[in-house]
């Protein structure tokens, strides 16, 4: 099979990202929508610094039956174990959650491989668990560091071994009982049977025992007490380190919890400051809106005032309040008049229960006089419902006169 040149290979894994990230419906990938973009980087990074890991997708099952499809980076690591470099096959999946989660990474031994018991970091399944897995952070944490970090615990301790084959001929100089390590083609290197050396015993390591640390790999029983000590050396410092980072992560874990918490209040106090200023404009609106109507009266009535002010002459003390209103027609002379007489009888009966109740004038002349008047009144009252109702039908006539004809 001819692979493409490494451009076309980078273009097509780019186009391939691009084409499954953005298809919608049932077909779609459970990734959230803010951090598609995100995944897209961190693979299409990925695929660029380890060519031999390329992005795919496929149905991952989950222990509860669930099956989901997913995307995977699927392809070997490089690791370097005493100045040799070895080919490690592992498959990355991309959770639903990544990458506010981190990936599940397993080794994916072949036919002729075996998974190294008791490995410090990956299980019997093949489940890899580093530190910088554990100290997953978001969104700092990438493939690409994942990748060198896999790299550099998979050189300290190798999780994978071929098996040796048989050998035809017993020897009892041979062991072909203990693993070699895979070789970087994956196939069995040409040391799969080497002597039995029985192997050396060395004083304990004074940092202490640590999971896989102290082992010796197969095939590797002549290595040197002082690269041992030295390995241990690095795993403890690198603990240590983790620690710190740990113990640092969980202190700004804190620190961003309170600041979301100060984000939250600050947010709420914006949307209160809002809708003030919102109510705020509203009522400036509307007062801008009376201002304006004010204005237009005031207009109006400075208008009326000029204009009965020549009428006048200058001479206001001599206006007769009959006078000052002038009606604009019969009908509006006829209900000021009855208007005027319906108040003034209001006001002499109101003067006459005034009188009977000072004891000024006898009762039986109270009740004449305020049955002629309430008579008079009654009459005027009527007289004035039946020059407003002509009042309103001499405004239909007008109107519909004014109106265009039906139809143009």
């Amino acid at each position: 099979m001819v692979h493409p040149p490494p451009s076309s290979t980078a273009q097509y894994t780019q186009q391939f990202l691009s084409s499954v990230l953005s298809q919608r419906g049932p077909a779609s990938l459970p990734y959230s929508e803010d951090v598609k973009w995100l995944i897209r980087q961190h693979l299409v990074s990925l695929s660029e610094t380890y060519p031999s890991l390329q992005p795919k997708t496929a149905t991952f099952t989950h222990n509860d039956g669930r099956s989901v499809n997913l995307l995977q980076s699927d392809g070997t690591i490089p690791m370097v174990f005493q100045n040799v470099t070895y080919n490690i096959p592992v498959v990355i999946w991309l959770m639903e959650t990544y990458p506010r989660h981190p990936p599940l990474v397993f080794v994916n031994p072949t036919r002729d491989m075996i998974i190294k018991r008791q490995h410090a970091f990956v299980n019997p399944s093949g489940l890899v668990s580093i530190p910088y897995l554990q100290n997953w952070v978001y969104p700092s944490s990438n493939l690409v560091d994942l990748a060198r970090n896999l790299s550099h615990y998979f050189g300290l301790d190798p999780p994978l071994y071929s098996q040796r084959r048989p050998n035809p001929t017993p020897n009892p100089s041979f062991n072909p009982s203990v693993s070699s390590m895979v070789s970087p083609s994956g196939s069995v290197s040409s040391g799969s049977i080497r002597p039995a050396i029985p192997p050396r015993s060395y004083p304990p390591s004074p940092y202490g025992a640590t999971a896989g640390s102290g082992r010796i790999p197969s095939g590797s029983a002549t290595e040197d007490p002082g690269e041992v000590y030295k390995r241990n050396a690095i795993t403890k410092l690198v603990e240590n380190v983790h620690t710190d980072v740990e113990e640092l992560r969980k202190k700004r874990q804190t620190e961003m919890e309170g600041m979301f918490v100060a984000q939250a209040v600050l947010r709420q106090r914006e949307e209160e400051l809002l809708q003030g200023m919102r109510e705020m404009q509203y009522e400036k609106e509307a007062l801008e809106q009376q201002l304006q109507m004010v204005l237009m009266n005031t207009d109006v009535l400075e208008g009326w005032v000029r204009e009965n002010d020549g009428k006048l002459g200058g001479n206001a003390a001599n206006v007769n309040a009959d006078d000052a209103f002038e009606p604009s027609d019969s009908l509006s002379k006829q209900m000021l008049d009855c208007t005027s007489s319906d108040l003034a009888i209001e006001d002499v009966i109101y003067a006459l229960d005034k009188a009977v109740q000072e004891g000024s004038i006898p009762f039986d002349l109270y009740l004449r006089n305020v049955r002629l008047l309430s008579r008079e009144q009654f009459f005027q009252r009527a007289t004035t419902a039946k020059v407003r109702a002509a009042q309103m039908q001499a405004q239909v006539t007008n109107m519909a006169s004014r109106a265009p004809p039906y139809g143009i």
